[in-house]
């Protein structure tokens, strides 16, 4: 499924004309924006609170410790 997101400013103009356009591609949905703000740029800068609470650690699984036994000879 594709689907063509229309900014609500250009929605009187472009949906009906994108509508019609790809009336017979049944993978394309053409749909208008409804968001009323990009939840990235609600809070700007994170405040001293915020970057304390947040902890980035490392999610790679530490190696074991110590050196591998030599291995035995196949012969």
């Amino acid at each position: 499924m594709i689907y063509c997101v229309v900014p609500r400013p250009l929605a009187d103009e472009l949906y009906p004309k994108l509508v019609k356009h790809y009336e017979n591609d049944d993978n394309v949905t053409v749909i208008v924006d409804r968001r009323e703000s990009d939840r990235r740029a609600r809070g700007s800068l994170a405040s001293a609170e915020d970057l304390e609470r947040r902890v980035v650690r490392d999610r790679r699984r530490a190696r074991v410790p110590g050196d591998l036994p030599p291995l035995a000879d196949a012969s």
